[in-house]
């Protein structure tokens, strides 16, 4: 019985890259494609955590009355849950909210004075 010849390998091209497997390139390439899918970009992480800190922004071409209105509102806020807060408390911790109550009572007290003086403004 006749055995059947095998296919015979097909010819390379001598410039083919493939031709011959040169581990220097191939242990080069899979560093780069695992650094590609595995090694953080630190560049756009910054700016992510950048975003990240800045949950909050103010427009630039915010209302110079409405933001004022803003603040008086966090004041505000910010006064009353300090006097809550005081309450619960006993000896130099509630002596300690009560003196940042006091400082954002002061901080009420200008925004109140800004308000005052951006009605004024605009009345006359």
């Amino acid at each position: 019985m006749l055995k059947p010849t095998p296919n015979p390998p097909p010819e390379t091209d001598p410039v083919s890259p493939y031709a011959t497997l040169d581990s220097r390139k191939l242990h080069a390439a899979a560093d780069k494609a695992l650094d590609h899918y595995l090694k953080p970009d630190v560049e756009s992480l910054r700016t992510s955590q950048d975003r990240a800190m800045k949950m909050f922004t103010v427009v630039p071409d915010a209302n110079p009355e409405a933001l004022t209105i803003e603040t008086y509102e966090t004041f505000s806020t910010v006064s009353i849950l300090l006097l809550d807060l005081a309450e619960s408390l006993d000896d130099k911790p509630r002596h300690l909210a009560m003196a940042i109550y006091r400082m954002s009572e002061l901080g009420l007290m200008l925004v109140e004075r800004s308000l005052d003086n951006e009605k004024a403004i605009k009345t006359t």
